[in-house]
């Protein structure tokens, strides 16, 4: 983030963003004031962008709100994402293992692009990731 940027304003709007996308889904005012015990004064005071939400708030606000709302007050290419229950281990190694594996195959000097990655090889291993993220 360059260093000219106004971080109170940046977080104001945000702040605005993400409320006016939340009371679009239904999730107004009251309701957040009921689920978290945050005085609707406050709250509106951030719908507004008058003050920057404190990170006490913001933990409040942690399942009230959905994460990818919540994940619109951090910087671009950040969220907040919730650990999965029961992460299967084992498959996550095989999966691991098969990103590695097409990755190392990716380099051989007889690929599409020689040691380096072709745009074919960057999809699959992209495809990859995508898997790996999600398990």
């Amino acid at each position: 983030m360059p260093r000219d940027i106004d971080i109170s304003a940046r977080q104001k709007r945000a702040q605005q963003d993400m409320f006016r996308e939340a009371e679009r889904r239904g999730i107004t005012v009251k309701a957040i004031h009921y689920d978290t015990g945050i005085s609707q004064d406050t709250i509106r005071s951030w719908v507004r962008g008058e003050a920057v939400m404190s990170i006490a708030g913001l933990f409040s606000l942690v399942g009230v709100i959905p994460d990818d709302l919540l994940s619109m007050l951090l910087p671009e290419r950040r969220a907040i994402v919730r650990l999965p229950d029961g992460i299967d281990h084992d498959d996550f190694e095989d999966r691991c293992r098969d990103f590695l594996g097409t990755k190392g195959q990716a380099h051989h000097p007889d690929s599409p692009a020689g040691r380096e990655l072709s745009d074919c090889e960057k999809d699959v291993l992209d495809r990859k990731v995508v898997a790996l993220r999600a398990a």
